[in-house]
């Protein structure tokens, strides 16, 4: 016996005719009333008298008329009642301050519109720092970029993660602005003797430029190692070197234009890969499932609309 079944009685019950509940309820008469014989056949008892002027029930289509009725209202109140209640919980998601810095705020607004009963606990890290608390389980999902992780999706030592690319970022010299002009672009060949200031090994961006110079076959010269994006930029501000950046590195400059020089960098192909990376699905919470989707259309939704500048969407469509 099925939900729509009992519809097509009652309508047909309370219009008195086969024809005016079939248009009421817009299906084809016959299929109609197949489906009240059914459910006759179902019931083994006759539920409708049928004239030439039109149905009325039986003494068991009245009886069944007034329960099919209750049912019928407990089942719209459930699903009532299901559409009203809000998602709550809590969600812990990582990301790395580059990525915070285009996507932090306009995903905690997104969140706060669509689930604010959900408390949204936000952590900004290094990749590689992100990646040891999502292995500990300190993290529901993070936005991750070693390009070890693009390749497999198991290392010694971690546990399964479930994974879906989501954007490519074309990587920048970035120097300071007294250091003089630069070109639009420069071919990472070209960069063997710049002195570079970059994050350490463990981390996605270093991980994706050690494989685009080890492929160019080139040392690169770095004379600092800052985990710290704000650490890295104030050294490039005061003239210890360049870097090799994101555009998402001077989002958070409102005087970026004038403080740095830019340059994208071509030759060997240099983007990084941004990964959405979480626990796996029967893992996560309700919120941290809908907190992932969000993340997601934040992500594309920045980079379609041209306000994540030096994006390409990899993502699902």
């Amino acid at each position: 016996m099925e939900l729509r079944q009992l519809r097509y009685f009652v309508r047909v019950v309370e219009l008195g005719s086969m024809s005016r509940a079939a248009l009421d309820l817009e299906v084809v008469q016959s299929a109609l009333s197949q489906q009240i014989t059914r459910l006759e056949g179902e019931l083994s008892t006759r539920l409708l008298h049928r004239t030439p002027r039109g149905v009325s029930p039986t003494e068991a289509g009245a009886a069944f008329f007034r329960e099919a009725q209750l049912t019928l209202r407990h089942a719209d109140q459930a699903v009532r009642a299901a559409q009203q209640a809000r998602l709550s919980g809590s969600v812990t998601i990582g990301l790395a301050p580059t990525t915070s810095g285009a996507l932090g705020l306009p995903l905690m607004q997104a969140m706060r519109a669509r689930y604010p009963d959900v408390r949204l606990h936000m952590v900004e890290g290094m990749s590689g720092h992100l990646t040891a608390m999502l292995n500990a389980r300190e993290l529901d999902v993070a936005v991750l970029f070693d390009t070890r992780l693009h390749q497999v999706q198991q290392t010694a030592g971690a546990r399964h993660w479930a994974m879906f690319p989501l954007l490519e970022e074309d990587l920048f010299l970035v120097r300071r602005s007294a250091a003089g002009d630069l070109a639009p672009q420069v071919a990472l060949a070209d960069l063997a003797q710049e002195p570079l200031i970059l994050p350490t090994g463990p981390h996605g961006l270093r991980s994706t430029l050690d494989t685009a110079f080890a492929s160019a076959g080139i040392a690169p010269r770095v004379v600092l190692e800052v985990d710290s994006l704000a650490m890295v930029m104030a050294a490039v501000d005061a003239g210890l070197g360049s870097t090799l950046q994101p555009w998402a590195a001077l989002g958070r400059y409102p005087d970026a234009a004038t403080r740095f020089r830019c340059a994208q960098l071509t030759g060997v192909p240099v983007r990084r890969v941004n990964l959405l990376c979480s626990l796996p699905d029967e893992e996560l919470s309700p919120a941290a499932l809908a907190a992932r989707l969000v993340l997601a259309d934040c992500a594309r939704t920045l980079v379609t609309s041209g306000r994540w500048p030096g994006t390409a969407w990899i993502g699902r469509p």
